[in-house]
């Protein structure tokens, strides 16, 4: 009986894994790349039925895993993002050479670890939905075996990535031997009494913070990003810039807010610092860059800061604001990231921002959606990126944080520059040679997320309802 109700509860994830090893069979008889990869696709539309099948909150393997309104909505998110990297990553790997089934599968596979680690009750269930993402990502990063900088991108992440497990891992034991429980709600409980926690508690508890900054790419554990932004193919760096990211951080926000939610005076100070630093050194060290899948690597660092302004807050806002600004930040990257894919010219690969001179010349639709994104990241309203923004410094300053959000703002009008630059090289520059015509595909793509950025106020309300409602897994009253 009880076997079963926990097998209901972790479905999802079930047919998932049953789903990866059947197209991994599938791929090994003879299956194309093309038709594993829509197969993908599909099994990532069905996992999401299933996600919202079972609205009711539940916990399964004597509280190991955790199925609540904040987990469905942030595996909503990982969901979409895993489809939308497949689905334009198919014309890709069939022109470059990477045409193998294996790819979408890793991707599944990648995909499972990220739903393990958004719906973790138990430092151990975190660490293993942990690993069997990154052992999945380390391959795909070095999938292009043929280009050296894909083999070093791969061998740079798996190198930095055990360094961070091994963190982790200190954190957990830490934790474990100072609090005598590895469960989450047995943590809460410990850490809900009158004594103050222990100094191995806190030891451990930076330690553990370290290891999913790494993750999240948040600095001072940022190194990683801009070699393995550049390096990855582009398929798999608009994967991992998108659902990866927003697994880690559902997880940072789960653990946090969680087990140490009573310790919100000794971590609140730590992820300050960390959103300060991570938003200062995106919106500086974007501004030289001339590679645009390394400034899309600074400013991803610069939007993790942003989120975790909201999640430094502590409050029920907070959370409301970093699961919105996670949602917009998921479309935004997608569609840069498929304006990034369609520069090719003469069934080449060009990434310098040169390359985009003139565009709205030769290619006024896809200067017109890139322009949308580049606005959108800036903050500048009434676009989604704006609301996302407003959001969490609006939480910030409830929470009393007021340096956080000046910060924030300043770093903000910075960060505008190289956005606006990209806009300036479209617009205003002579044209370069032009590109060639992108995939079905990827124009859908665009087009979908361009409007939905422009749109956004149209989707905003259900937005804040399903982000309240996902904060409120943590704050119930």
């Amino acid at each position: 009986m009880f076997l079963t109700s926990d097998l209901l509860t972790v479905l999802p994830e079930l047919f998932l894994v049953c789903s990866a090893i059947g197209l991994l069979m599938f791929g090994v008889f003879g299956a194309g790349t093309r038709l594993v990869s829509l197969a993908a696709i599909v099994v990532c539309a069905v996992t999401l039925i299933l996600i919202w099948a079972q609205p009711e909150a539940a916990r399964a393997f004597s509280g190991l895993f955790e199925k609540d309104p904040f987990g469905d909505f942030m595996k909503t998110l990982v969901m979409l993002g895993s489809g939308l990297a497949i689905l334009m990553s198919i014309r890709y790997i069939e022109h470059e050479g990477m045409a193998r089934f294996e790819f979408p599968v890793l991707i599944l596979f990648a995909t499972l670890g990220m739903l393990m680690m958004i719906s973790a009750n138990d430092l151990m269930s975190l660490y293993l939905g942990l690993e069997i993402q990154s052992l999945s990502l380390y391959v795909i990063a070095a999938f292009r075996r043929d280009a050296l900088r894909s083999s070093e991108a791969g061998l740079k992440y798996f190198v930095l990535g055990a360094l961070s497990s091994g963190m982790l891992l200190y954190g957990i034991s830490l934790v474990y031997g100072f609090a005598g429980s590895t469960n989450f709600n047995d943590l809460a409980s410990v850490f809900a009494g009158a004594q103050p926690p222990s100094l191995g508690v806190i030891v451990g508890l930076v330690f553990v913070i370290s290891g999913l900054a790494f993750k999240i790419s948040a600095v001072p554990f940022h190194m990683w990003t801009p070699d393995v932004y550049e390096g990855s193919p582009t398929p798999v760096t608009a994967f991992f810039a998108s659902a990866p990211k927003i697994a880690a951080m559902a997880l940072t926000v789960r653990v946090l807010m969680g087990p140490f939610a009573e310790l919100v005076e000794q971590w609140q100070q730590i992820i300050v610092f960390i959103a300060i630093a991570s938003m200062v050194l995106g919106s500086l060290a974007a501004i030289a860059q001339q590679n645009i899948k390394r400034l899309m690597a600074y400013s991803s660092i610069g939007h993790v800061g942003y989120a975790l302004v909201g999640l430094a807050a502590g409050s029920s806002e907070g959370i409301r604001g970093v699961a919105i600004y996670m949602a917009i930040y998921l479309v935004m990257n997608v569609g840069t990231f498929a304006v990034i894919l369609c520069m090719k010219q003469k069934d080449r690969m060009v990434e310098q921002i040169s390359d985009l001179s003139g565009l709205s010349k030769t290619n006024p639709m896809l200067a017109f959606a890139l322009g949308i994104f580049m606005f959108s990241m800036a903050g500048i309203p009434p676009l989604a990126g704006f609301f996302g923004k407003l959001y969490v410094f609006m939480a910030a300053i409830e929470s009393g944080l007021f340096t956080l959000a000046v910060v924030g703002v300043l770093t903000s009008v910075i960060s505008a520059f190289y956005y606006l630059r990209i806009v300036k090289v479209m617009y205003f520059d002579e044209p370069e040679e032009a590109f060639d015509r992108p995939g079905r595909e990827l124009a859908g793509v665009l087009g979908v997320s361009a409007v939905l950025i422009l749109l956004f106020f149209v989707v905003l309300d259900p937005l804040v309802t399903g982000a309240a409602a996902a904060a409120s897994a943590f704050f119930p009253g």
